[in-house]
């Protein structure tokens, strides 16, 4: 994570201007991502990305807009682009730092429990180094490498090293040093202590996020829903007033602009969370998760099809594409995660029923049994995901005559499809145990409390986030869908609207949304599907007919389902990759039939 940054070492001249883009934000946040490139070429991907988008953006808008407006769009999306590619890095590695803080009281729970029993503090981090995964982990177990020949453990170094991101980790190294060399009868003060300031810490950053993150939330859900679905509504009175919209410019904003400005709000929100409890990584080499692209790919391109043979015959010819895009999508997603999402299932079964094994175990070392015993005893009482993987772990230990890790972890052990720390931690602290005998009982009894706290944070931290991701959810999934759809009924109502007599005002408007256009007589099919509006499309005026509307809102109303439904994963939870699909491909279906329902029904009503 860290690396010099002073400058230069080769004595390469460097401008004014390198000197302020290279900062040393940016080289910490490449240095920690563990990237090959270095600084200085992310700063030239920068600007190369803006000349490029720069470019592109001139091309466009003059062809579409003018000269003029091509120029300062061609600047604007210019200097974004490289503001965007370089502070790429820094986002980044501020979401990996989240996600590394939420095992930050575990690998103190780790370093507390094996002081617990051995006092020595070079044990104590080498047993929670090399029992973690992550950046904490590798980072602990980089420094302790680096003091191997030296007095110290490493420790202080690296609590030094994160002290900036979570203040907290620094005490509890401090209390943690302290215990080491402190009398036995305050060692376990010292412990106690040490474990708490790192769930306060926790807990209290958690708690002041959740109170600054309400003003943005809300904020974000003015600006990028209220408003922007509110000023559709006023399309057809703009319309009916005589006033031209164009298709491009509202396609733009609503494509363009707003989707840009909701993801940078997004991405800001997400580089702000202090903590995240992040579910365990699951690639493609879990044996459980075989390769699913094709089957995904199939099923979306199928689900696709279906929904829009379906919208286009019982809707509108303009929500075949918009219910296409929107099922076929989510279905895509959850045929392509169903095997990843069942695994993190059952990886949080096991996680779950792990205090209770702790407890059994603990009890039985406490009285004399061997941990190996102990572990066989386990399986037989707990029932479950956690008992099954206890009982064959001590079927392996006396079949094969292997010791604690082996039995869980050797090959084809139980524990294998499970990448838990925690599960992974426990496992470690058995196989210390079966080393020390009788006085480890109490410990592993500690370390059931210890995983029961951790239990008790992540779901009170979820907790305190859902009132604000939950109003998220619902209106990405729901209340942005319902009133889409009800907008683009009204205006697919003016005609009736004229027909009622507002005269020629109302007749402009109608002309200038593309409705009831080449027939005077205005006996065109009010509100049908596929009717409304399609001289209007074909003319080439750029003026914005019905179907453009309908298609432009639909786009617009699935993008805000993807977008809020990763937002709040990632506020809740953080940014799981595997969470975040299932989620999306929920909600991508659902906003799209609430969408097209809403539609339907509205104009029923008008």
């Amino acid at each position: 994570m860290t690396e010099p940054i002073d400058g230069p070492t080769d004595g390469s001249p460097r401008s004014l201007g390198d000197e302020a883009i290279e900062s040393p934000e940016l080289r910490r946040a490449v240095a920690f991502l563990g990237w090959d490139s270095s600084a200085e070429r992310v700063v030239e991907l920068g600007y190369r990305v803006g000349i490029g988008v720069g470019l592109l953006c001139v091309a466009v808008f003059s062809f579409a807009v003018g000269p003029v407006p091509g120029a300062l769009a061609g600047l604007a999306g210019g200097l974004t682009a490289t503001h965007a590619a370089h502070r790429a890095p820094v986002w980044l590695a501020s979401l990996r730092r989240t996600r590394a803080l939420g095992a930050a009281p575990g690998l103190v729970g780790r370093l507390v429990l094996r002081m617990r029993l051995d006092p020595s503090a070079e044990r104590a981090v080498r047993f929670a180094a090399r029992t973690g995964d992550g950046p904490l982990a590798e980072g602990l177990a980089r420094h302790e490498r680096g003091s191997a020949n030296g007095p110290t453990s490493g420790l202080r170094s690296f609590a030094r090293e994160w002290q900036p991101w979570f203040p907290a980790i620094d005490r509890a190294a401090a209390l943690i040093r302290t215990a080491a060399s402190a009398p036995a009868e305050r060692r376990g003060r010292c412990l106690n202590r040490a474990l708490d300031a790192t769930v306060s810490g926790t807990t209290d950053r958690l708690a002041a996020f959740v109170g600054e993150v309400r003003g943005p939330v809300s904020a974000l859900y003015a600006f990028g829903v209220l408003l922007p679905l509110a000023l559709i509504a006023l399309l057809p009175a703009a319309a009916a007033s005589g006033v031209p919209v164009g298709s491009g410019v509202v396609a733009g904003l609503y494509l363009g602009v707003l989707p840009a400005g909701l993801l940078a709000a997004s991405a800001w929100l997400l580089s702000r969370r202090p903590v995240a409890f992040a579910p365990p990584s699951i690639d493609g080499s879990h044996p459980d998760v075989p390769e699913r692209a094709k089957h995904a790919v199939a099923a979306g391109s199928v689900s696709g099809v279906i929904a829009a043979a379906v919208a286009g015959r019982l809707v509108a010819g303009w929500a075949a594409p918009v219910a296409g895009v929107g099922t076929g999508t989510g279905a895509a997603l959850l045929v392509g995660v169903r095997h990843r999402r069942a695994a993190l299932s059952e990886i949080r079964a096991v996680e779950r029923g792990l205090p209770d094994a702790m407890t059994v175990i603990g009890g039985d070392v406490a009285e004399g049994v061997a941990v190996e015993t102990a572990i066989a005893n386990a399986g037989k009482r707990l029932d479950g995901a956690t008992g099954e993987l206890f009982e064959r772990a001590g079927s392996r230990s006396e079949t094969l005559r292997v010791g604690v890790r082996e039995a869980f972890l050797g090959r084809g052990g139980p524990a294998v499809p499970v990448p838990s720390p925690r599960v992974r931690g426990a496992v470690a602290l058995l196989a210390v145990a079966a080393r020390e005998g009788r006085p480890a009982g109490d410990v592993l009894l500690e370390l059931a409390d210890q995983l029961e706290e951790l239990r008790a944070l992540e779901t009170d931290a979820r907790r305190q986030l859902a009132t604000v991701t939950g109003t998220l959810t619902n209106t990405a999934a729901v209340f942005a869908p319902l009133v889409g759809g009800a907008t683009v009924a009204l205006a697919t109502g003016i005609d009736t609207v004229d027909a009622g007599g507002l005269g020629g005002g109302a007749t402009a408007g109608a002309d200038v949304l593309g409705v009831g256009g080449g027939d005077p007589t205005g006996g065109g099919d009010v509100g049908t599907a596929g009717t409304v509006g399609d001289s209007a499309g074909g003319s080439g005026s750029g003026t914005l007919s019905v179907p453009m509307l309908g298609r432009i809102v639909g786009a617009y109303v699935l993008i805000l389902a993807a977008l809020l439904t990763a937002l709040a994963t990632g506020l809740e939870r953080g940014f799981d990759q595997t969470l975040v699909a299932y989620r999306v491909g929920i909600a991508l279906p659902t906003a799209t039939a609430t969408y097209l329902v809403a539609f339907v029904g509205a104009g029923a009503l008008l």
